[in-house]
């Protein structure tokens, strides 16, 4: 069983991961608005491999601000990457959809400041569990 918990969590780790390559070439590629939604993808994916291996059972949603509450539950430190973490919750909706944006559709609207911002926050967000992660 443990080790099918293992297997899961680092299966979740893994594609956070992914997805954060993805983004990062989605950044370079100047399609800005999908590199921040997969920023919030790899940061949520990475919450919730943090999540499983801890022991939740179940875990539900997208937001970062819940997914992160609920690993604070496991690891009282978890404050200090919720802090950042919240700030990519914008891009899961805003980041895809035109009526999101008043007058505007997300490919044209997000520039590389805001890709680039995205990625330091979730690259810091990847780093914060994969080290809490590996201690455990």
């Amino acid at each position: 069983m443990v080790d099918a918990v293992a297997r899961k969590a680092d299966a979740w780790l893994s594609q956070a991961r992914h997805d954060l390559a993805a983004a990062q070439a989605n950044a370079d590629d100047g399609r800005h608005a999908l590199a921040c939604f997969l920023c919030q993808q790899s940061a949520e994916k990475a919450v919730t491999a943090f999540l499983f291996k801890s022991g939740a059972e179940q875990v539900w949603g997208h937001s970062l601000a819940d997914l992160c509450e609920d690993a604070l539950a496991f690891d009282q430190s978890f404050d200090l990457v919720k802090s950042i973490a919240v700030m990519l919750d914008k891009h899961f909706l805003g980041a895809r959809y035109p009526q999101s944006l008043p007058g505007g559709v997300p490919a044209e609207a997000y520039e590389a400041t805001d890709s680039g911002r995205a990625l330091e926050i979730a690259g810091d967000v990847f780093a914060a569990v994969q080290q809490r992660m590996d201690a455990s």
